[in-house]
């Protein structure tokens, strides 16, 4: 089973800086892709970027150019740095960990964006 925590939320103003840390336990081995999703308040839950275990990266055309996910296989660690924020980025910021068995999910962090 893999926990995943998440870390690094908060407040910013629109057009500053953030940087997720999401860092897995227990069978981290088995994990193939990391990622980030969010949920903005009164919405659905929208994927954000993923990194594969080569480093291979996607990310959702609302964030591409802004946002930058990287990856510590080694602290089987995910980040996510993003830069150039808007108030539409608000919302809770989950962390994703996809394996054989399933996707696995954190319990989410905050980020809110004031204009």
């Amino acid at each position: 089973q893999v926990q995943l925590v998440e870390s690094g939320g908060g407040l910013v103003q629109a057009g500053g800086s953030l940087r997720l840390s999401c860092a897995a336990s227990g069978s981290g081995s088995s994990i193939t892709a990391m990622g980030w999703s969010r949920q903005a308040p009164g919405k659905q839950r929208e994927w954000v970027a993923t990194i594969t275990r080569g480093g291979t990266t996607n990310y959702a055309g609302s964030v591409k150019g802004r946002f930058t996910i990287s990856r510590d296989n080694a602290k089987d660690t995910v980040y996510l740095q993003m830069n150039s924020l808007k108030p539409e980025d608000t919302g809770v910021y989950y962390c994703t960990a996809n394996r054989p068995l399933g996707t696995a999910w954190g319990q989410g962090t905050q980020v809110t964006v004031s204009s």
